[in-house]
């Protein structure tokens, strides 16, 4: 599984990365979560509002910081 947290280092970019790490502890995911901050790089992987979480290639959270319960949800289903 491939997990990016894609932001520009604002806070509610780093509250995202503190959150989704937790969650991939707390279910037992060992793959390590990845950080893009650099703008050239957001906007190539089609990221319009930060911040964004990316599992897989796929954008499945843009221009928030959802619950614990969400990001678990999104992670889950990934994992099937």
């Amino acid at each position: 599984m491939d997990i990016k947290v894609i932001g520009s280092g604002c806070e509610d970019c780093s509250r995202l990365y503190t959150l989704v790490k937790e969650c991939c502890c707390e279910l037992g995911i060992k793959e390590e979560v990845g950080k893009v901050e650099d703008l050239i790089e957001i906007v190539m992987l089609g990221v319009m509002s930060v911040p964004a979480l990316m599992i897989d290639g796929r954008i499945v959270i843009s221009g928030m910081v959802p619950s614990k319960e969400k990001i678990k949800e999104f992670l889950e289903e990934s994992r099937l």
